[in-house]
């Protein structure tokens, strides 16, 4: 007999309409889950747009202060940076990093119920919060989106006590909502956080709690749209009719991004992780003193120039998509370079925004190389789109969350192939920086060899 054949006939039956409605309509568990669930995505959309503020606030103190002195950064930013990393490692650990990792590994089925408070938690929603603003407050170059994921995470996973216990959705589904709340309150996307739930928190989603998962996203991200209004992160980008004339300079721009983002994500994980050289074992002996010698580098590429390596970039990147702004001599390598130690100093602080600042860099380099003025607005969404692309190595996500910033069907298809094309060329250099940073994350549990090959056969 066939499979078929040994199926209950139920399941090749008509659902009774009036049935279904009363038995949805009665479960009142059902209900109650989802009651829960869509109110702490409102709690965590708002954490994120309360984090949006508080970041805001230190970026424009920052700002003030270099008005006043510019001098004064030689002193705030070392001392700034050794006291974040003295904070952190003493009281939240847990809170280092870009904090995507840590939703990664707390995704793991190795991790027990008891341990998972190491890599996602309240408290450490609130130490991240108020510990990456004070990066941005010392004027350090690091972005706020990834630990958005953490802080939202947070949030989300505190609803499983409230749930009852037949509850559609499990501790895993709300980290995975809650983590792409995250980026969907950020950015003020909210396709662009469904999108990264699929692509990097997980590979799949349960198709019963899909829909409960999707609409925590989407309403998280519209507590971000109803704060700061239907705008996107970094304006409108508006692109003309594309030509032959793009295609070279696109694919030089999508091909150096995927060059550059490979080597930067690498280096990256190199410093992280540590080595046997010099700094790694001066990093790992003397944290403090190591993070107060970045924070020194950082002031002085800060001043040589001028502010514009300083936080995330996002005012210089703003500036360039809206066609107004002439990039300083230098600005993708001194971003570049400033990036990469306030990253290796060991404070809070993600890396989305400042890819996307140099990632704009790039494309509006490759303009001027090329003469490409006219065209210079499509180069640049396509190196915004190619660097985050390369780094993450998600190319979906980035190319959605820049989608949405351009007015303009005819940049579509070039920003999906750009993202594809630059992530290709960057899994010729670098594994994926956040799986393998969820690894280091992994080791501070007890078995450690066990969670790391739980992660090693996750798809």
């Amino acid at each position: 007999m066939t499979p078929e054949a040994h199926r209950p006939a139920d399941e090749h039956r008509e659902p009774d309409f009036i049935s279904a409605v009363r038995e949805d309509l009665t479960d009142w568990r059902q209900w109650l889950s989802r009651a829960v669930v869509l109110a702490f995505a409102v709690a965590a959309g708002l954490a994120v747009v309360l984090f949006t503020w508080v970041s805001d606030q230190a970026i424009a103190a920052f700002a003030a202060m270099r008005a006043w002195s510019p001098w004064a950064p030689l002193v705030w930013t070392p001392c700034c940076t050794a006291a974040l990393v003295w904070i952190t490692r003493r009281y939240a650990p847990g809170a280092g990093g870009s904090g995507i990792p840590q939703v990664m590994a707390a995704l793991s089925s190795r991790v027990p119920a008891d341990k998972q408070g190491l890599f996602v938690s309240l408290r450490l929603s609130v130490s991240k919060l108020l510990l990456v603003s004070g990066g941005l407050l010392g004027g350090l170059a690091i972005g706020r989106e990834g630990p958005s994921v953490q802080i939202a995470a947070g949030v989300m996973q505190h609803a499983q006590r409230w749930l009852p216990r037949r509850s559609p959705l499990n501790h895993d589904g709300l980290l995975v909502a809650g983590g792409a709340a995250g980026i969907a309150a950020a950015f003020n996307a909210p396709l662009a956080g469904v999108m990264f739930a699929i692509e990097e928190l997980t590979r799949k989603i349960e198709q019963r709690s899909s829909g409960l998962i999707i609409a925590s996203i989407v309403l998280s991200g519209l507590m971000a749209v109803s704060v700061f209004g239907n705008a996107s992160y970094f304006g409108r980008l508006r692109v003309d009719h594309l030509t032959w004339a793009h295609l070279l300079p696109g694919l030089l721009t999508a091909i150096g991004c995927g060059l550059a983002g490979g080597v930067f994500s690498r280096l990256l994980q190199r410093s992280l992780l540590g080595g046997n050289d010099r700094f790694s074992r001066w990093r790992a002996r003397f944290p403090v003193r190591f993070a107060f010698a970045c924070g020194v580098a950082i002031a002085v590429l800060g001043l040589v120039s001028h502010g514009a390596t300083d936080g995330s970039g996002y005012d210089y990147t703003r500036g360039l998509v809206e066609g107004h702004l002439d990039l300083p001599v230098l600005y993708v390598t001194l971003r570049i370079v400033a990036t990469w130690l306030a990253v290796w100093s060991g404070v809070p602080g993600g890396i989305f925004a400042p890819s996307l600042a140099i990632g704009a860099g790039i494309g509006s380099d490759i303009a001027q190389l090329t003469s490409t003025t006219e065209g210079a607005a499509a180069l640049i969404a396509i190196g915004m789109t190619a660097f985050l692309a390369a780094v993450t190595q998600a190319p979906v996500t980035a190319f959605i969350i820049v989608m949405e910033m351009v007015d303009g069907h005819s940049m579509v298809l070039s920003l999906m192939a750009a993202a594809l094309l630059a992530s290709l060329v960057s899994r010729w250099i670098s594994v994926p920086i956040y799986h393998r940073l969820a690894l280091a994350q992994l080791a501070r549990l007890p078995s450690t060899e066990a969670a790391r090959s739980d992660l090693k056969r996750s798809p």
